[in-house]
């Protein structure tokens, strides 16, 4: 997961205003949807790791923060496409400002290799920019892979792209998100994200960007600062426009106010959770907050350290107040949100509901003896616990969205756990009661029982 700037708050404050023709024509019958345009699609491009992203030959370069897992061996491919088009402009609050911008942009996809593999659901994130280039928050390659999703990445803002400008001449030069610089606050990136779904959906003639892929449903996806962007989108441009888009996961961001037809599944680390006021659940709307886990836990650092030590010469380091990093799996929680997801948009089966977490009577969030925040989803490594995990941490830059990892020690394990099987049998509890509620997928429960039984967990 990946931080959410200061910025977003004024934006998400005027996502309630809705200009008149959003809602409805003059005369005061129902407004006619925008069509979508199909945006021409080039590719795939060439090159793949290692190269040279400064080389002047593009089959040299490789696609900014290609993933290192080896997916031939999973039955995917990663390719890269250019999209390019006219799209509209339109304000936080909805409002058409320009029509028919020119754009080009790219989007990164990691799909299975033989139709055989898919399971029908694409997953489009919005990339998230706040670090200053674009970053697949929501990639999951184990949980993605073994359920059969294609995942593609659309770069629709201007920070993220005039990064890869730099970062690969060659590969990124002549992409452009801002109309020539005329629109310099992602006026256009609503339009590009929505350009990208129906390529997806209706490939142009050559370039394909899913190959042989027909998806049923496709899903906006969008971590932290990007699910503020969904949540303008959904709040404020779709009621406008024709809808590519067949659900949407807000994960650690706002959700959409807004009651529309497409249904929103909004998940949230410990960190997320600031009050207890809380939008009530829906028949197209359901909240999950997740006990212990962090806006940006030890899953998403672990994968993308490799990966930025290889595209920007190092990985980012942190002191912050506490160890950081939960270690609590927030992404076992999102791959289970997902599969509910695209069973309510494809057959209308509601996800279930969960408990939220609690608060004390002063306003912070209630926590037990052992320092673990109560209530919510409570998955094994909390309800099991080795060491406290928190989404609290302080510190420089972004140590407030890490949570904190703290083991226990030997005479507090003894003491919770009389004996290693006591512990995995707590394990093996806690983990029946996850997959039964729903809020767990059984490959997941599996790995964490291997995990425990093993000596010296």
């Amino acid at each position: 997961m990946t931080p959410f700037p200061s910025t977003a708050a004024a934006l998400l404050a005027v996502t309630l205003l809705l200009t008149p023709a959003a809602a409805a024509a003059k005369d005061g019958t129902a407004a006619v949807p925008a069509p979508v345009a199909v945006p021409q699609v080039e590719g795939p491009l060439p090159g793949a790791p290692p190269g040279d992203p400064a080389s002047p030959d593009v089959a040299e370069t490789y696609p900014w923060l290609a993933t290192d897992a080896d997916l031939a061996s999973l039955g995917y491919v990663e390719q890269e496409f250019h999209l390019s088009g006219n799209a509209d402009a339109y304000s936080a609050t909805g409002q058409l400002l320009a029509s028919d911008v020119p754009y080009r942009t790219r989007v990164l996809v990691r799909r299975p290799a033989s139709p055989a593999r898919f399971n029908g659901t694409v997953l489009a994130e919005w990339q998230n920019v706040t670090a200053g280039y674009d970053l697949d928050a929501l990639w999951s390659t184990e949980q993605i892979t073994r359920a059969g999703y294609a995942w593609v990445g659309v770069s629709a803002q201007r920070v993220g792209v005039n990064q890869l400008r730099q970062w690969s001449p060659a590969r990124y030069g002549d992409l452009d998100v801002t109309g020539g610089g005329q629109f310099m606050t992602d006026q256009l990136s609503y339009d590009i994200f929505s350009q990208a779904a129906k390529a997806l959906r209706t490939p142009p003639a050559g370039a394909a960007p899913l190959g042989r892929l027909r998806p049923r449903t496709v899903l906006a996806i969008g971590a932290s600062q990007s699910a503020g962007r969904l949540t303008v989108y959904y709040d404020a441009v779709l009621p406008q426009i024709e809808s590519v888009f067949d659900g949407f996961a807000q994960i650690v961001g706002n959700a959409p106010t807004r009651a529309g037809a497409e249904p929103v599944f909004q998940v949230l680390s410990e960190t997320d959770v600031r009050t207890p006021v809380r939008p009530p659940d829906t028949e197209r709307f359901r909240r999950w907050e997740v006990a212990g886990s962090a806006h940006s836990g030890w899953h998403g650092y672990r994968s993308r350290v490799p990966l930025l030590a290889r595209d920007l010469g190092q990985a980012p380091t942190y002191t912050c107040a506490r160890p950081p990093f939960s270690r609590v799996p927030l992404h076992h929680v999102i791959a289970a949100a997902y599969d509910h997801l695209t069973r309510w948009a494809e057959r209308g089966v509601a996800p279930p509901t969960a408990p939220p977490l609690e608060f004390a009577p002063d306003g912070t969030k209630a926590r037990d003896e052992l320092g673990l925040a109560r209530g919510g989803i409570r998955l094994s490594q909390v309800a099991a616990p080795t060491a406290l995990n928190t989404g609290d941490n302080s510190g420089e830059t972004f140590c407030v969205l890490f949570g904190t990892h703290i083991p226990f020690d030997q005479a507090r394990l003894d003491e919770l756990y009389p004996s290693h099987g006591r512990y995995v049998a707590a394990v093996a509890r806690a983990d029946a009661h996850n997959l039964k509620a729903g809020y767990l997928l059984p490959a997941d429960a599996r790995q964490n029982l291997l995990d425990a039984a093993r000596p010296g967990s």
